[in-house]
This record gives structure tokens, sequence and C-alpha cells, in this order.
């Protein structure tokens, strides 16, 4: 019988190209476009009146979100009080504060998750943005 000759497929070893290590794959995916997180201090109070937002939507003194005079609404930011290490996640859904040293307004239900109510006004928080 005859034999026929075919040809064999190069080897992955025998070749020059190496395979990306895992962990240059893992850096890349870590570098894929993602929002940058911003990190900054200043102080913060709040609000509980109801009024309308900025944004448009009914305020609920309760929900939990901040008024801030520059960044996107829906941006989603995490606001720390170092006194006592405590934390909440607020969505921007309003503008202010406009009182000089604060950059933050929460309103009445997320400053309850971070402070006593009636401390009124937090002297520096820091805040970190989270996604826009």
């Amino acid at each position: 019988m005859p034999v026929e000759e075919v040809e064999a497929e190069p080897s992955p070893i025998a070749t020059t190209e190496r395979p990306e290590p895992p962990a240059a794959r893992s850096r890349e995916r870590e570098s894929s476009p993602t929002p940058s997180a911003t990190s900054r201090s200043c102080g913060a109070s709040f609000y509980w009146e109801p009024q309308p937002t900025a944004s448009g939507e009914r305020f609920d003194p309760e929900a939990m979100t901040a008024a801030h005079k520059t960044l996107p609404f829906n941006t989603m930011v995490r606001v720390t009080n170092p006194g006592n290490g405590k934390s909440v996640v607020v969505r921007i859904n309003d503008r202010g504060p406009y009182i000089d040293g604060r950059c933050l307004d929460l309103s009445r239900g997320a400053f309850r998750q971070i402070a006593n109510l009636e401390t009124g006004v937090l002297k520096v928080v820091h805040y970190e943005v989270l996604a826009r």
C-alpha cells in the first residue's frame, strides 16, 4: 500500500512565539477602560427639606443620594467619615452645597449612616468616585 505523506502542523512548543503569561493578561484586563477612582476630602452637611433636585427627580431625604457642584448626575461616590471609619455609597442627583469648605450635601439618610444627625456638619470627609 502506498503511504500518503501528511504535513504535520507545527507544534506550539516549536514556535518562536511564546504564549502571554497569565499575569500579563490580568494586567491587561485591569487596564481596560474602567472608571478612574478619584479621592478627595472636604466638608459635608445634610439636608432633608422637600425640594426639587437639579436632576429633576423628587428629593427623598432617606435615599442614599447627595449634591455636588460639578460631578455628573448619577455618579456613584463612597463617602467616608475619617472620625469613625464609617462609609456610605451615594448617587449624585443634585447640585450644591454652596457654602465655603463644603463639597457634599448628603441626604439625611446617607448622613445618618456615617455620623450622628446632631453633628450637622462634618468638617472633613473623604470621598471616592466609584463610577460615572
